[in-house]
């Protein structure tokens, strides 16, 4: 047994916000220089996107594929890298799967990146999005860009670092 996962992904990492581009990056392990395929699904189990892996080597090696995407139908979404299996062999199977943000879905068409709000007390994400948007209404893409620490939309804890999404 190796001490090493098959597939172990740098990017993206799970609950990252992706625009209009992805780069996905990681390390593998290749039989024949041969990797695997990547494939961007919404939430919905629409594909988004799919592309090849690259890179060269045996054994354990690093892995990129950089392409756009297409317009997701929901804001949250995966990416799934499948290892290819030449010997069929179950035990040589893998794949990861991490969730992932559609930036452009949650901001409603465009999306620059982000910047980070540190929640005081008295702080709500109607508050903060009212501050950020000019809508108090938008405090539900908040809850989304953040549903990784988030399991609440009521409660917030000071020194929180918020991620605010922008356009």
């Amino acid at each position: 047994m190796s001490i090493l996962p098959q597939i172990s992904l740098r990017t993206p990492l799970p609950f990252d916000i992706l625009g209009a581009q992805v780069a996905v990056t990681g390390l593998g392990s290749a039989f024949e220089g041969v990797y695997g395929s990547v494939v961007v699904r919404d939430g919905a189990g629409h594909v988004v996107a799919e592309s090849n892996l690259l890179g060269g080597g045996h054994g354990f090696s690093l892995f990129h594929s950089a392409f756009g995407l297409g317009v997701p139908s929901t804001p949250e979404g995966t990416v799934t890298v499948q290892a290819t299996n030449p010997s069929g062999l179950p035990e040589n199977a893998a794949s990861v799967t991490v969730p992932v943000t559609f930036g452009r879905t949650l901001m409603g068409g465009t999306y620059s990146g982000f910047t980070l709000h540190t929640v005081v007390e008295g702080d709500t994400l109607s508050g903060i999005a009212r501050d950020v948007y000019g809508d108090e209404g938008r405090a539900g893409a908040l809850f989304t860009a953040n549903r990784d620490i988030l399991f609440d939309p009521d409660v917030l804890y000071p020194g929180l670092a918020l991620r605010v999404p922008m356009a």
